[in-house]
């Protein structure tokens, strides 16, 4: 049986038994701040008044646009006290969307976190019929519709806790889609709570472990994992600054757990490979035999064996030189690497557990809670996603792809969403007649079961040849290059894979500058024989495993990279091919007919 049937379940138990510790933790003028369980429920407790007092009953909605930040959960856990679902949104989303969700869910509140977002949300207003209050983070208690006049009023005029069924709306969760508009995943409280009761039983993770929270709590990954799911076990988030101080973060709150996605991790491992480059030789080479020795000593414990050589030598290493790499990147605490998202790459994988900290992937989407599998304490494989958890079923189905091992997965369980909001048609795509849900994700599972991702059937395309491509492995590995900010694989239906290849700019200056090369007019530093050779040995260096006629025989350099900004990305960093082809149409064509520079640039 589960041990949580319900987010409010979570909500009682945790602020109950860890009431005096610390769960989330802020940067407020130069110095982190901590809010306790406790005090958590008290401020829960509060709203949850203050939004009875706006007239939020079980069955509504209440929407919140906000990056990670203590009030994003504060609203979430009094919205599910309500009886009522969360409808999250990111900042970094056009207004258009917004407007596009609000209305779709029906919210009657929305949370927002500044004056800026909610001068957009009036200015939309008038499409949005059911919102009554637009809500925000910041304000005094005496302002109208401020958090802090909410809390006031929910003080002076509680709400009883209203205890939800498992089969009752918990959430929208709107899934970004590379065209279209959002689709509404309608998830239920049991489906994740089920879902945090399944980390339960795979995971060891308890009070003493803190995270350092940048995944969007927006996204499914983030908020059930990691929000709900280290709530759950008393352990406390620090929410980070920003992507770009995750580093000096990490420093100063010294986490034990990281929950990423590969982006992040491989710009960790290209900082780490820099770093090793500008180390004294005998450090360097002391590194490297440590790295190897860790190597080998996982693969002697993968096949069940043990080695009192190699785990002398691994204490010694440890301890003179891989601890201190590891205080130097990522704190001295941290044990344990999430991943999720999309796939890791294995060597950027087995680089990070080399280290020393223990690298564990899993897979699932929205629509599945989202775990459907992951790698464990006691089933871990890398370059695996693991092995499904429990409560939950996967199946590869050969006949959606025509190949003989690689099919699409279909997942049954407890982690099924309860389907799309308002899409009858869409829910009769996913759905097998047993309940299964297709992710439209190919794979194969392995004999001792891990599951293993190799691509999207919607990304899959034929080259002219008639053999089939799947461009995600390929850019992935592309992206470990140092030299590399982004990119994307194009070839359906044409003779061969060509690259559209965003160049890190800053990086390739100062090496342009060393080789004499002028820097000033980007078009032309991007065309320049010598740089294109250089991204021409970087691509075959980090490609040698693909298959021949899946590598890329021409590319183009372009300056700007692909953002969600520009609409080339989602909001949960998934490249939006069709805009991206848009955009670079004639640059792509030139590529085959070699009728100009290619650069992409203006």
């Amino acid at each position: 049986m589960p041990k949580f049937d319900t987010l409010v379940e979570i909500f009682t138990e945790s602020t109950k038994r860890y009431a005096q510790s610390p769960l989330f933790g802020e940067k407020r003028d130069g110095e982190w701040r901590w809010l306790t369980y406790g005090a958590f429920k008290e401020k829960v407790d509060a709203l949850r008044g203050g939004l009875a007092g706006l007239g939020v009953k079980a069955g509504d909605r209440v929407a919140v646009i906000s990056n990670n930040r203590a009030e994003w959960a504060i609203g979430a856990y009094a919205t599910y006290s309500l009886g009522a679902a969360y409808v999250p949104m990111y900042e970094s989303q056009h207004s258009k969307e917004w407007a596009y969700i609000l209305n779709d869910c029906g919210a009657s509140i929305c949370f927002v976190p500044n004056e800026k977002i909610r001068a957009k949300i009036q200015e939309v207003r008038g499409e949005i019929p059911t919102l009554q209050h637009v809500v925000s983070f910041g304000g005094t208690d005496t302002e109208s519709d401020t958090l802090a006049a909410l809390l006031r009023r929910g003080m002076e005029t509680p709400a009883p806790l209203v205890k939800p069924a498992k089969t009752d709306l918990a959430g929208l969760i709107y899934t970004s889609g590379t065209t279209g508009n959002p689709k509404g995943v309608r998830l239920s409280h049991g489906n994740m709570a089920n879902n945090v009761s399944a980390m339960h039983e795979v995971l060891e993770i308890g009070p003493k472990d803190r995270s350092l929270s940048f995944l969007p709590w927006a996204h499914s990954f983030g908020q059930v994992v990691e929000l709900h799911g280290l709530f759950s076990m008393g352990a406390s988030l620090a929410v980070a600054e920003s992507v770009e101080k995750l580093l000096a973060n990490m420093a100063e709150i010294e986490p034990t757990l990281i929950f990423s996605v590969p982006r992040v991790f491989n710009k960790l491992y290209a900082g780490l490979n820099k770093k090793m480059e500008g180390m004294p030789a005998i450090r360097r080479t002391l590194l490297t035999a440590a790295m190897a020795n860790a190597a080998k000593r996982r693969n002697l414990n993968d096949n069940g064996h043990r080695s009192l050589v190699v785990e002398a030598l691994h204490n010694v290493y440890d301890r003179v030189v891989l601890s201190k790499v590891r205080a130097t990147f990522f704190g001295p605490k941290l044990k344990y690497a999430f991943s999720g998202g999309a796939a890791i790459s294995r060597e950027v994988a087995e680089f990070i557990d080399n280290i020393g900290v223990t690298v564990y992937e899993g897979y699932g989407l929205t629509e599945t809670s989202p775990i459907a599998t992951a790698n464990s304490p006691a089933a871990r494989r890398i370059g695996s996603v693991g092995k499904p958890i429990p409560g939950t079923r996967v199946v590869i189905d050969l006949e959606a792809t025509g190949d003989p091992k690689n099919g699409e997965i279909v997942v049954h369980g407890h982690n099924v969403m309860q389907g799309y909001y308002n899409l009858p048609e869409e829910n009769d795509k996913v759905f097998t007649s047993d309940g299964g849900f297709r992710t439209g994700d190919m794979g194969f599972i392995d004999a001792d079961g891990f599951l293993f991702i190799t691509g999207r059937i919607k990304e899959q395309y034929k080259l002219e040849n008639g053999k089939y491509v799947v461009p995600v492995p390929i850019e992935e590995a592309i992206k470990l290059s140092p030299w590399v900010l982004n990119v994307m694989v194009h070839g359906a239906n044409r003779p061969f894979n060509v690259a559209l290849v965003v160049a890190d700019l800053e990086k390739l200056k100062v090496w342009a500058k060393e080789k004499g090369i002028a820097v000033d007019a980007v078009p032309s530093l991007l065309t320049h024989p010598d740089v294109k050779a250089l991204y021409r040995d970087e691509i075959a260096k980090h490609t040698q495993e693909i298959k021949g006629y899946e590598r890329v025989r021409d590319f183009a350099l372009v300056a700007e990279d692909f953002t969600v900004d520009n609409g080339l990305l989602t909001p949960k960093m998934s490249l939006k091919r069709r805009n991206v082809v848009a955009q670079y149409e004639s640059t792509l064509d030139e590529l085959y007919t070699g009728t100009g520079p290619a650069t992409g640039a203006d």
